[in-house]
């Protein structure tokens, strides 16, 4: 069979049988599927394996079980839910979404692509997919899992993140779809089943070529290119950055937490002060806190890796310091108890290091 015989009903049917047989069908987000939660399922999703985020789905729906109240929660609320998941601007941009569609939806996620897309943290692909599980509309999906299974099965050369052969990718997806009718058949479980099939069978290392259904008409297995594609990234060392984080602790145990600016890495996180490197730190001590920079412990540092850089932390702890001015909760500086960290957007690395240190 030549691949371009897999098309439409053939490609989609191949997909929907397989799935029957070895798709996941017990899903959280799949019981109930709402418009809300595929959306939620689908933005924690992004860049995150689905065993990682299962528990996070459920304690955030328990705590905020449909848009409005995700609308009404402070976003520290949000962020704190999030705390540990990563990736923190899609906390950020569910929430701003949620209020979005307060403010211009009455309330409800808009069945559109065009309404949808225009909504913070939304693209094309995100979109489709939310359309397709929560209403059965017929859209295509094209996340990582269907570029790679794409570029097997038709033999793409050229990275997917280029626009050429993005563009060609969304063709290939559009023309998979199950047939057209009144009613597209079984869009929530194609739209799963290619994901599921791209996760857990056409992986990135290791694929199980020789049970896919897919296998007689893939390019890729046929002339043996199943490891060059899809094409990588043009690669680059990751550049580095380090800093120090300071660690006070008050005569109670609390923890001087800061907040994050609004923008940039773990934005609006509650976090540690943090300075470029000791010159600053120390000069930042000196304005706030009573006592000697010097007599701070250093730690352990901590590597943490982002999408663009790898960031070292280099923390330094003081414990039974005094500010200089009284601290009350706001927007800049706050005393925390261990008890009361749970309850805050901190970021993982950091929270790692406090649960490390002794009561």
């Amino acid at each position: 069979m030549k691949p371009t015989d897999l098309h439409g009903a053939e490609f989609a049917g191949r997909l929907l049988a397989w799935f029957d047989r070895c798709g996941r069908h017990d899903l959280p987000w799949q019981h109930p599927r709402t418009p809300y939660r595929v959306w939620l399922s689908e933005i924690m999703l992004q860049q995150t394996q689905v065993q990682v985020v299962v528990p996070y789905f459920e304690r955030f729906v328990a705590a905020l079980p449909d848009l409005p109240a995700l609308a009404r929660a402070p976003l520290d609320d949000v962020l704190a839910l999030w705390s540990g998941l990563g990736y923190y601007a899609r906390a950020r941009n569910l929430h701003a979404a949620a209020r979005a569609c307060e403010e211009l939806h009455g309330g409800e996620l808009p069945r559109d692509l065009d309404a949808l897309v225009a909504l913070p943290g939304i693209g094309r692909s995100t979109a489709g997919a939310i359309l397709a599980q929560a209403w059965g509309d017929r859209f295509p999906i094209l996340d990582g899992n269907v570029k790679r299974v794409l570029a097997r099965v038709h033999g793409i050369d050229g990275w997917p993140g280029t626009p050429a052969v993005e563009k060609r990718m969304w063709a290939l997806a559009e023309s998979h779809l199950p047939a057209a009718g009144q009613r597209a058949p079984r869009m929530a479980d194609y739209t799963q089943a290619q994901m599921d099939f791209g996760a857990t069978l056409c992986t990135r290392f290791d694929p199980a070529c020789m049970v896919c259904p897919l296998q007689d008409g893939c390019v890729a297995l046929r002339e043996g290119r199943v490891a060059e594609l899809p094409t990588p990234k043009p690669g680059k060392p990751l550049p580095e950055r380090s800093a120090v984080v300071m660690l006070l602790q008050d005569s109670e145990g609390r923890v001087l937490l800061q907040r994050r600016p609004a923008n940039g890495v773990w934005a609006s996180l509650w976090s540690l002060p943090e300075a470029g490197d000791h010159a600053p730190a120390r000069d930042w001590f000196a304005a706030h806190v009573r006592g000697d920079y010097d007599d701070g412990a250093p730690l352990a540092s901590i590597a943490h890796g982002f999408t663009h850089y790898r960031l070292q932390l280099f923390p330094v702890h003081w414990r039974q310091v005094a500010l200089r001015a009284r601290v009350a909760d706001n927007d800049g500086l706050r005393w925390v108890s261990h008890d009361q960290m749970a309850a805050l957007g901190i970021p993982a690395p950091i929270r790692k290091l406090l649960e490390g240190i002794p009561t």
